[in-house]
């Protein structure tokens, strides 16, 4: 049974990768040496059936000859969860990534799918589930993937018998980039989205590593980090968009909205953002306060909150987003 009992304990919640992987910023880490700061997490990655069956697997890390990482206990990792869930941590099972892929192209694969997720959130303990597709996965307009992805995520939510947290992490060409074309990669998560709109929990679209957002409301691309980038972000998914087909994108509700932004220096190629950018954006959308050229029609108390790569580049780094960020989001929710 999905463990829902602390799903919206929190506002505005911070939200972080944890990486099953070893990578430059190091040895997998024990979910209890994170940072309190948490409240949802997100585990990457599960990975797809290498015959390409539609089933899903989730292994933690384990050590070999080429590093000196130990490796992740599988008893440890479930009762640090449990641990967590206690205090109202939220963990979801995150499916893609650069390179990951899913297979959907048929029934058979449909099924796959549905029963192997339904399996794994049931025997990990899972809250739910975090979509991050990525260029990799061949999530196109006209693809299978489109077509049956949301019908899935549902049938996976009903067989689980709760409310399932679900999460999506596109990047922004997927999305708000629908704005600009409506083919291809272009705004190709949105109907998706608009099939689980009603219980999507968090959407959270990457600001970086794609180059500024081509948005309604400035002349040019908002560029990466910038204050106008967050804000015209949010502002297009909680009052809606013209998509290039003449189509609209309808608004999603406030509390289903999260920035999405790097961590820090190393852990994307672009689109890091000062703290004090990421603050101000907070206030702008929250209250209309701090913002640069783009300004919501309305205050947005209800906000998601603000997503990052990564928990692991974070503890690397020294807490420098989590302790920022978090209480900054402390803060908001202390004065809901």
């Amino acid at each position: 049974m999905v463990n829902v009992i602390e799903k919206s304990s929190k506002v505005h919640k911070l939200v972080g990768y944890w990486h099953n992987f070893v990578n430059p910023a190091g040895c997998p880490i024990p979910l209890s040496e994170m940072s309190d700061a948490w409240d949802v997490i997100d585990i990457a990655f599960a990975d797809n059936d290498p015959n390409s069956t539609g089933t899903v697997h989730f292994n933690l890390f384990q050590s070999d000859m080429h590093s000196s990482c130990p490796a992740i206990d599988p008893v440890k990792f479930k009762q640090d969860m449990r641990d967590l869930q206690a205090k109202g941590k939220v963990f979801v099972l995150s499916l893609g990534g650069a390179e990951g892929t899913i297979t959907l192209n048929s029934d058979a694969d449909e099924q796959h799918f549905i029963s192997s997720l339904t399996s794994l959130i049931n025997e990990w303990g899972f809250d739910g589930l975090d979509i991050d597709l990525e260029s990799g996965s061949g999530l196109v307009h006209g693809s299978q993937i489109q077509a049956r992805l949301g019908g899935a995520l549902l049938q996976i939510e009903k067989n689980i018998g709760g409310d399932m947290f679900l999460s999506m992490a596109p990047e922004h060409p997927y999305v708000q980039g629908g704005m600009v074309a409506y083919s291809g990669i272009w705004g190709a998560y949105i109907p998706i989205i608009n099939q689980v709109r009603s219980t999507l929990d968090l959407l959270h679209v990457q600001l970086y590593n794609n180059g500024g957002l081509a948005n309604p409301y400035t002349p040019s691309a908002a560029p990466e980090g910038s204050v106008d980038m967050m804000v015209a972000s949010a502002k297009m998914l909680v009052e809606g968009f013209t998509l290039a087909d003449g189509s609209r994108f309808e608004p999603l509700r406030d509390d289903q909205v999260a920035f999405s932004l790097p961590s820090g220096p190393q852990s994307a190629n672009s689109g890091q953002a000062p703290t004090q950018n990421i603050t101000d954006a907070l206030d702008c959308v929250t209250n209309t306060t701090h913002c640069g050229s783009v300004i919501p029609s309305k205050a947005y108390s209800n906000f998601g909150g603000v997503m990052t790569w990564s928990i692991n580049w974070d503890k690397y780094d020294g807490f420098n987003f989590s302790a920022p960020i978090g209480n900054k989001l402390t803060q908001m929710n202390n004065a809901q």
